[in-house]
C-alpha cells in the first residue's frame, strides 16, 4: 500500500520519516496528536504568550526564534519603553494559540491539549 505526503502529496516509501520533496515530517499511521509525549503544550505556550510575551518566551518554547528575538529586542533595547508593543502582540498570539488558530510549533507539530 503507498504512502503520501500530507502536505505536498508525493509518494513515500514504507520506510521514510520524512518527505523528500518538501522535508516535512510524516506522520505515522495509527499515531495520534496527543500519543506524542514530545510535543509542546498549548496551554503551556498561550500562558507564556500572555504572561511572559513581552520577552518572547512562548516563541522560544515553540521554536519561533527569530519572532522570539524581536520580542525580546524590541523590550530590552528600548528599556521597557515599547514593551506594551511586544506585550499586545503576545497577546494576541496568545489568544490563537488558545483558540487554535495556531496549532503547530516551529517543527510542523502539533501542540497537545
Amino acid at each position: 500500500m503507498a504512502k503520501f505526503c500530507q502536505n505536498c502529496g508525493s509518494e513515500l516509501n514504507e520506510n521514510q520519516d520524512i518527505c523528500l520533496k518538501c522535508g516535512v515530517k510524516v506522520k505515522k499511521e495509527g499515531s495520534s496528536n496527543n500519543a506524542d509525549p514530545n510535543a509542546k503544550s498549548k496551554i503551556a505556550a498561550g500562558l507564556f504568550a500572555i504572561f511572559l510575551g513581552s520577552l518572547g518566551v512562548h516563541n522560544f518554547y515553540l521554536g519561533f526564534t527569530g519572532k522570539a528575538v524581536a520580542q525580546l529586542l524590541i523590550t530590552v533595547l528600548s528599556c521597557g519603553f515599547l514593551s506594551p508593543i511586544s506585550a499586545i502582540w503576545a497577546l494576541v498570539e496568545g489568544i490563537m494559540i488558545f483558540s487554535g488558530s495556531i496549532n503547530k510549533d516551529a517543527n510542523g507539530d502539533s501542540l497537545r491539549d
